[in-house]
């Protein structure tokens, strides 16, 4: 299990209750989970026409790739009922073949949500440097899964800075390696899983309305990027000089040239004051070139948004996963400090170890 070490820098905050978690024995189509209740679904339904779960309403032995989508329009319909007002699907799929075809189900499966109001907000490439082998030997290895991201409003809650801080740049091809164990015939890696939430799932709402935290981010002062021999440097100056941070204040707000940058030091004219004039000159005396590296330096957290709530209780942000298999989404999530429930329509006995009271409901 993750010990959530990838959430250093994240600078999460705190909430008023504990997460809970637990383990639901359910159809994805019909949740024993409240209106309203969750922040992110992560998930992967069975695929197509690969394994036989041998229950009666199982999803994914349907006889034909149409029949299968409609089962998940199906579920769609339930999952929005549970989802907050700012709340998002993130699934994991992967496509078959018949007679030698693709078949196309992600791209099925895309549409159909689309045609019933979704939004298809992105189509991420699940790249798997270590897939598994083909006897096939008249085509490409396949060696992707797609993971779309699902919006059913236009107001939802995605941390981009917060996915860049653990993950570098926010593009749509995660290379992540491909897990397997004795429980479940595929199961997705936990990385998959922890970008997904840190992307998509707040770390806190509020009890009263259900509004996220969102992130507040500006520009620091002396946060510079360390990978630059030359932003080291700068820094060096810094601290070996008698300069405060009203200099860097002021090396900022007239940049590079002298035309005005800053708000909060301008004079209102759009143009600084004599004072931030005089702290940027003596700034750039002491600094020479290296003053360069403050006028650009990264964001950082500087807190979270409020409600309007009067007295705003915080809880943590909740995950569902409506196909819990091996309980993969749930773990994650508690590695985390999230709240989750997992659903599963015939749930193996070793989720208990995810449930605070080590029942399966």
């Amino acid at each position: 299990m993750s010990d959530g070490s990838f959430l250093d820098g994240l600078d999460y905050p705190e909430t008023d209750s504990s997460p809970t978690h637990t383990i639901r024995e359910g159809d994805a189509r019909d949740l024993p989970v409240a209106d309203d209740s969750v922040d992110l679904i992560f998930t992967s339904p069975p695929y197509w026409q690969k394994r036989d779960y041998g229950h009666v309403d199982q999803i994914g032995q349907e006889k034909t790739p149409d029949a299968y989508v409609s089962k998940l329009m199906e579920a769609f319909e339930e999952w929005e009922r549970v989802l907050r007002d700012t709340g998002t699907i993130l699934l994991n799929i992967g496509d078959t073949y018949k007679n030698k075809s693709r078949v196309g189900v992600p791209w099925k499966l895309a549409e159909a949500a689309r045609q019933r109001g979704w939004c298809v907000r992105s189509e991420i490439i699940w790249k798997k440097p270590n897939g598994m082998p083909t006897s096939s030997t008249d085509r490409f290895i396949n060696r992707h899964e797609y993971i779309f991201h699902f919006t059913p409003r236009e107001d939802y809650y995605f941390d981009k800075f917060g996915y860049k801080t653990v993950y570098d740049d926010p593009v749509d091809v995660w290379e992540v390696p491909h897990d397997r164990n004795d429980n479940h015939l595929a199961p997705y890696p936990e990385e998959l899983v922890q970008r997904g939430l840190v992307a998509a799932c707040p770390p806190a709402v509020c009890k009263s309305c259900g509004r996220p935290r969102q992130r507040i981010v500006d520009k620091s002062l002396k946060q510079l990027n360390e990978d630059r021999p030359q932003a080291r440097r700068a820094m060096e100056i810094f601290e070996e000089s008698e300069l405060e941070d009203d200099h860097l204040r002021a090396i900022q707000a007239t940049g590079i040239s002298d035309a005005g940058k800053g708000r909060e030091v301008q004079n209102g004219t759009g143009s600084n004051t004599e004072e931030v004039l005089k702290l940027a000159d003596e700034a750039k005396d002491v600094l020479g070139g290296y003053f360069r590296e403050f006028t650009f330096p990264e964001k950082t957290t500087v807190g979270w948004t409020e409600c309007d709530c009067d007295k705003p209780d915080t809880i943590p942000g909740m995950v569902l996963d409506p196909f819990a298999g091996s309980g993969t989404t749930i773990e994650v999530a508690i590695s985390m400090g999230l709240s989750a429930v997992g659903v599963d329509i015939d749930p193996p006995d070793d989720l208990r170890r995810f449930t605070d009271s080590n029942a399966i409901i």
